[in-house]
């Protein structure tokens, strides 16, 4: 047991029977005294709210300078009987457990190394011979070891560990990712349980970087058979998003706090998130296109000619090979120039080339200032490149080193491919005009509400007349106008429990939990009505509309812009898959714009228990 597993817990610093210690007392005359007892802290099923196991927590005596379990344990140390008091604990938790009914697993502290020298011991310092006495099943025993950062020798620990598993004991590993532990030692332990640091459960609704480290966390215990226990949970938005991120147990002030009696059941406000069947909705990270993106991974390989090559060895370069756009001319490694395939093949054919410059140096009608790139540039530096006035690299080819030294040669129609690939990846999951999450992050969410059996309602918004304003007022109005239904959309939705995506365009969906749905999006739709007609100018505003070309490219006329949102009301077992969900909702919002209906309900799907296989 260390100062650090029993840290959480300090406020609780009770004993038993009320005795206090003497202020110049020892560790050793502390224990002698029977001055400490053990407080336990419930371990809950995020699934269903059930007890599954209490934590031992040592306290110390009250009103004594060692109260504190991290001053208790550092004392321990100083005076050279830290193995004691944590073999102490836990025949103290033994105790406690076992004359309150031993409801559940246990969960005992023990250092790595205090671990070792306890099974190498051949009676266990007394704890085998008491857990046979008073008839424990050693089942149900976890023990959790603590300060794993600090394993001297592995192959002892591991001996250790062989004999627990033998004796039927499980093995958690505590506090992971707190900076000191390791995958490797994760891999090596093979532990049946793994105590995931609090950090990581601290405002985990709020920061997506975290959604994402549990969520490969979670990865890593299927791989490894290990289940997961969030430490620290202390607000309900921190145990719904833990309990839909599909974390099995979970530990905290939230849940439980350390007592001296054992817990049968969790606390109510616990309880009353975990009966809810509402989804958290997770935090999404705005996602630029990959920022491991580089210039140098789509770079070619081509020789380049020395500072002396003449115009005929440029020229038997381009017939051997007729894929070369461009070749670069270098000198001590550094680019001084780019001879291009279109240009100089012109030259070469006009009369009398060959005679008078065959063999002068092919710099004579190079680019001696072409575009130079280094390999390391990133995606928003090259999207600065590609918007520049000077595009003709896009046909010429553009040189690209490292450290200033030729590495290979780059053409615009490869960067603008790759580009281009990388924005639409980028935009799957984040909108980049927007900000809001884009179609994977959507998907997903429609997944977990599904999988939860939680009752929701899709809605799917867009534009009317969109098209014709776009046209008549340009894009960057366009963008101005889809950013105020983004913000509209968003001003009438509950963060906590309603998802807004960006699909693409002019199109949204809103998957709302929000029992007051309908007044949500009615409230929206008149809103962006109001607010979208200060788009248009004096004349549009007066005549309620715009002359525009339709699809067809005849002018005609078009009414001020507007919203339309289909909604589909969605039961447990209405639809198996998220794709369903979608099309569905489509459905709806294309019955609302041919009915002009601002807000339609599909009325098939409510109490309809509609079914998609």
């Amino acid at each position: 047991m260390t100062p650090e597993a029993h840290a959480s817990a300090t406020s609780e610093v009770s004993v038993a029977q009320g005795v206090t210690g003497q202020p110049g007392m020892t560790v050793s005359e502390i224990m002698a005294c029977g001055l400490l007892s053990t407080h336990y802290q419930p371990l809950g099923r995020l699934r269903d709210g059930e007890v599954v196991g209490h934590e031992a927590l040592l306290r110390g005596p009250r009103g004594h300078a060692l109260a504190a379990p991290d001053a208790l344990f550092a004392a321990a140390q100083a005076q050279g009987v830290g193995f004691d008091l944590e073999v102490h604990a836990v025949k103290l938790a033994l105790k406690g457990w076992a004359g309150q009914g031993m409801a559940g697993q246990l969960f005992v502290n023990f250092s790595a190394g205090a671990l070792a020298a306890l099974l190498a011991h051949p009676v266990g310092h007394g704890i085998w011979g008491l857990i046979r006495d008073m008839g424990i099943p050693t089942g149900r025993l976890v023990v959790e070891i603590t300060e794993h950062e600090r394993v001297a020798n592995l192959s002892r620990l591991l001996d250790a560990i062989q004999m627990l598993r033998r004796l039927d004991v499980q093995l958690a590993l505590d506090d992971f990712g707190d900076g000191r532990s390791s995958l490797r030692l994760w891999a090596e332990l093979k532990p049946d349980i793994v105590k995931i640091d609090k950090y990581f459960a601290r405002d985990i609704a709020s920061h997506p970087e975290k959604v994402q480290t549990i969520t490969a966390l979670r990865r890593i215990a299927e791989t490894f058979g290990t289940q997961m226990v969030a430490e620290g949970l202390e607000t309900p938005q921190e145990l719904r998003a833990l309990r839909d991120l599909g974390i099995e147990l979970g530990q905290g002030y939230l849940l439980g706090r350390p007592q001296a009696t054992l817990a049968e059941a969790l606390l109510p406000e616990a309880r009353a998130v975990i009966d809810s069947r509402e989804i958290a909705v997770l935090p999404s990270k705005t996602r630029q296109a990959r920022s491991d993106f580089a210039l140098g991974t789509i770079v070619m390989e081509v020789a380049p000619l020395p500072a002396d090559a003449t115009h005929h060895q440029a020229a038997r370069r381009f017939l051997q090979d007729e894929s070369l756009r461009a070749i670069a001319v270098v000198q001590d490694g550094q680019p001084i120039g780019l001879v291009n395939r279109h240009g100089f093949l012109n030259q070469y054919s006009k009369p009398y080339f060959k005679e008078l410059y065959d063999q002068r140096s092919c710099l004579l009608f190079a680019n001696t200032q072409p575009l130079v790139l280094d390999a390391g540039i990133g995606l928003d530096q090259l999207t600065d490149v590609l918007t520049s006035e000077d595009q003709r690299y896009l046909t010429e080819g553009f040189i690209v080193t490292r450290d200033g030294q030729y590495l290979g040669m780059g053409t615009g129609e490869r960067l603008v491919r790759a580009v281009t690939e990388l924005r639409i990846e980028a935009a799957r999951h984040a909108n980049p005009l927007t900000f809001l999450p884009g179609n994977i992050p959507l998907t997903l969410h429609i997944g977990r509400l599904l999988q939860g059996g939680a009752p929701f309602v899709a809605c799917y918004a867009d534009l009317n007349h969109f098209k014709p304003f776009n046209d008549h007022y340009g894009y960057w109005r366009g963008d101005e106008m889809i950013c105020l239904l983004a913000r509209t959309l968003v001003a009438h939705a509950d963060a906590r429990r309603d998802f807004v995506g960006h699909v693409g365009g002019d199109d949204f969906v809103v998957l709302y939990q929000s029992e007051d749905w309908h007044a949500r999006i009615e409230a929206a739709v008149a809103d962006f009505n109001r607010e979208a007609i200060a788009l248009f100018d004096d004349e549009a505003r007066e005549r309620s509309g715009i002359e525009a070309e339709d699809r067809e490219g005849v002018m005609r006329f078009f009414p001020l812009t507007t919203l339309s949102v289909g909604a589909l009301r969605v039961h447990p077992g209405d639809f198996a898959q998220p794709e369903q969900v979608a099309s569905a909702a489509a459905a709806a919002k294309h019955k609302a714009k041919l009915l002009s209906a601002g807000v339609y309900v599909d009325a098939r799907a409510v109490g309809a228990g509609l079914k998609v296989a």
